[in-house]
């Protein structure tokens, strides 16, 4: 399935940016090279996620064990361009089903193992997928039922789960039985161009319900490189993955640039810190992302890092809330340990403020480099596969002067075209090849400062939590029909762990007692929304702040209720 346009594919393929290869490509070429070293590496606590043993795989043996769950696909009567929608925890299935989707010219559209009923149905309904694939049950929760109600609804629609179930067919033991001589011809008779979609991922924004983003072999291909160029990765890296395979930051920000150093690449989930530094030290782990809370907490508590050896880590890779200079100076001086202060997004933000191109901890701390502006030159090659400008919301002018906030708007290899079947927000958020990305940034100053972006926050409404993108609206259309309540709406507020929070305001009728933040919790599940999409703080209002077109005005509402939980 062809999404970008064939003379935007043309011209970047010109311009040297794409390949106009498959991601399979990046896998058969680590395999010729790699061949009997190990390549991946199971979390070491998977018994506790799905009763299977931890497996240790190289590069032959994940090559076969992708040819096996290809062959599998084949046997089931799935066919180039079928969407395979996967909820699966982070372990060597995961990775095997996305490289075996990649490998036949299918498309895979991962989906975060908090989602439920309510986003799900979105979801599967979006992209008429043929065939869910999932685990039976994961912390309790019962996904293989869950998702049998769901195709209840969809003829046609195939359960697929990665173990024995009461429901669906058991993928793993059909990958062992198929047969995987059935790949090749199939292969040949099909073969992968890079501008063919490979993934649809999930965002949320201000619309009410999670974003398709499509992403071809061309944009992850090249993202790899990027992030190989932009954060210093060797040849033969030890990654340690510890996120789902669910988004930019793990897929793009790990799984591909693994396939590119031809390393070796650790999972982890869910996210537990004694395991996660007892993985860097067993597995002598060079590189890996962590959130600035976790950070933080390790420099404000040296005890903890200080009973395992961290020698082997060079860098680390963090985001989704700023950073320090404390923080930056601190990993450094203690650990030797470099940080990359990286902003990205699905939608193909790539700024990257690393030791190579920043090696000034302050500054590292506080901008990014102006990759791909107009009259800015940096030697670093991610700043020739991407552009950038910023453009002041109001007038639409394009902005040069230092000290003036604007949108910043991108394009270039990494962006995408469009979002998934949305072409009223596709009209709303691309201007031509330029993606609006709703992130307000000013040049940092005068001098040598004018190479630098500064982030000064969001021109839209998304909460931020922990790095995850998530609407308002969404939940405000949920809180209509809460019990007793006229009125609700809900915004972010600041957090230093995350980023930020999710608070609700309220406003009830005089002598009705309002609700707590258990029963819109409460309200919320029954309703099967994520559980990171429920508030953490409430509020009551007498009113909401609304404008002349009687729409909440988020600015005045977070004012509010900050103004409301500090009384």
């Amino acid at each position: 399935m062809f999404l970008t346009p064939a003379e935007r594919i043309a011209d970047y393929q010109a311009r040297g940016w794409w390949e106009e290869i498959g991601v399979d490509a990046l896998l058969r070429q680590a395999v010729a090279e790699r061949g009997a070293t190990l390549a991946l590496v199971d979390p070491l606590n998977r018994k506790t996620l799905d009763g299977c043993a931890p497996e240790r795989l190289s590069w032959n043996e994940l090559d076969a064990r992708v040819d096996a769950m290809a062959a599998a696909l084949i046997a089931l009567g799935l066919e180039r361009d079928d969407v395979i929608c996967a909820q699966l925890p982070n372990t060597v299935d995961a990775v095997i089903l996305f490289l075996a989707v990649a490998r036949l010219g299918l498309i895979i559209s991962p989906i975060v193992m908090q989602y439920r009923e309510h986003e799900l149905g979105h979801i599967l309904s979006l992209t008429d997928a043929r065939a869910f694939v999932t685990v039976p049950t994961f912390h309790g929760h019962d996904y293989a039922a869950m998702a049998a109600a769901l195709i209840a609804e969809r003829p046609g629609m195939m359960l697929l789960t990665m173990g024995a179930a009461p429901h669906g067919a058991d993928l793993r033991a059909l990958a062992a039985s198929a047969d995987p001589a059935s790949v090749a011809p199939w292969c040949a008779a099909h073969p992968v161009a890079g501008g063919e979609v490979l993934t649809i991922c999930w965002t949320s924004g201000t619309e009410a319900r999670p974003k398709g983003v499509p992403r071809d072999h061309n944009h992850w291909v090249l993202n790899a490189k990027v992030i190989v160029w932009g954060t210093g990765m060797q040849p033969g890296d030890v990654l340690l993955n510890p996120f789902p395979l669910v988004n930019i930051a793990s897929i793009g920000g790990l799984m591909l640039p693994w396939l590119e150093v031809r390393g070796t690449m650790v999972l982890h989930h869910p996210f537990d810190l004694s395991v996660f530094l007892k993985q860097i030290e067993a597995e002598h782990v060079t590189y890996t992302i962590a959130p600035p809370a976790v950070l933080t907490a390790l420099l404000k508590q040296p005890q903890i890092a200080a009973s395992v050896d961290l020698s082997s880590l060079r860098a680390i890779g963090s985001g989704s809330a700023p950073l320090t200079p404390w923080l930056i100076e601190g990993w450094a001086e203690t650990h030797g340990i470099e940080i990359c202060n990286i902003f990205g997004s699905n939608e193909g933000m790539a700024l990257m403020s690393s030791p190579i191109d920043v090696p000034d901890r302050t500054e590292r701390a506080h901008y990014f480099p102006r990759f791909g502006a107009e009259g800015v030159d940096w030697d670093s090659p991610v700043s020739a596969v991407m552009r950038t400008r910023l453009v002041d919301p109001e007038t639409g002018a394009i902005i040069t002067e230092p000290g003036r906030p604007g949108e910043m708007h991108i394009s270039g290899g990494t962006v995408i075209s469009g979002y998934w079947r949305s072409p009223e927000l596709n009209g709303a958020s691309f201007d031509g090849e330029w993606f609006r990305t709703g992130d307000l940034f000013e040049i940092a100053g005068d001098g040598a400062l004018s190479r630098f972006y500064r982030f000064v926050g969001r021109s839209k409404e998304i909460i931020v939590r922990g790095g995850v993108n998530i609407s308002p609206a969404e939940i405000d259309e949920l809180l209509v029909s809460l019990p007793g309540v006229r009125e609700a709406a809900s915004v972010g507020i600041p957090d230093s762990d995350l980023g930020e929070r999710i608070a609700v305001a309220v406003v009830v009728d005089d002598g009705i007692t309002p609700p707590d933040v258990a029963a819109v919790g409460a309200h919320l599940a029954a309703a099967g929304v994520a559980v990171f999409k429920r508030p953490e703080r409430l509020v009551v209002l007498s009113a909401l702040p609304r404008n002349a077109m009687n729409k909440v005005v988020r600015a005045d509402l977070r004012a509010a209720v900050l103004a409301a939980l500090e009384s």
